[in-house]
């Protein structure tokens, strides 16, 4: 099994990077490629092979940790490395776990692909886990996270109040506030009324990723 690959990234898309190792090309699907996006040295992507009857793929990620609990959430009930990798690309590896520490369904189900019965399942399943594997549960503990700091469903709201749902809840997630006024800076001339949190989201992560 590939434990990690370490190359050029060459090519880029929405949901993949491509890299060259040793004039091979790798699809790697990664939970946000516009991380890779300036880097023009080789660098390590830490890989979860996956192995099923129709195909072969391979996921990428920046860290151990993110490698780490990405292969814990395909422990669960219910969840292939489509739903895990959405997990990621929505919020960072330590207020994921720390939602599970605290048994957060609220949190969880605001989570791309999870269901209030698949976040139950992912706290029975990997809360001891989770602990014993060594991440840092109290880290983002006193930041409150609540469902209230999470977007409202995709709501049509106005473009202001819709860009500060989206900006709390980035920081409920492991944002720092300078990071998204930076992505904030790239995005306004562009935004809408008719943008929702969802999108708000979607977009400030891509300018995040692209630096």
């Amino acid at each position: 099994m590939i434990d990690f690959l370490r190359g050029l990234v060459v090519h880029m898309d929405t949901e993949y990077i491509v890299m060259d190792v040793r004039d091979t090309g790798y699809r790697v699907f990664t939970p946000n490629p516009y991380a890779f996006a300036k880097k023009e040295e080789p660098i390590t992507v830490y890989i979860h092979h996956h192995v099923r009857e129709d195909a072969i793929l391979l996921f990428g990620f920046e860290t151990r940790e993110e490698q780490t609990l990405f292969r814990k959430l395909l422990e669960v009930s219910g969840i292939g490395p489509r739903v895990a990798l959405g997990i990621l690309s929505a919020g960072k590896p330590d207020a994921i776990v720390t939602a599970v520490h605290n048994e957060n369904i609220a949190f969880l189900t605001k989570l791309p692909g999870i269901g209030k019965k698949t976040a139950q399942r992912i706290i029975l399943d990997l809360k001891d886990k989770l602990a014993s594997s060594g991440f840092d549960t109290g880290l983002f503990a006193a930041a409150g996270l609540s469902a209230d700091m999470l977007p409202g469903g995709g709501s049509k709201q106005g473009a202001g109040t819709a860009w500060q749902e989206a900006r709390e809840a980035l920081i409920a997630l492991g944002y720092t506030a300078a990071e998204l006024d930076r992505a904030w800076s790239g995005l306004e001339q562009s935004v809408t009324a008719e943008d929702s949190v969802e999108v708000l989201m979607k977009r400030a992560l891509q300018q995040l990723f692209k630096g």
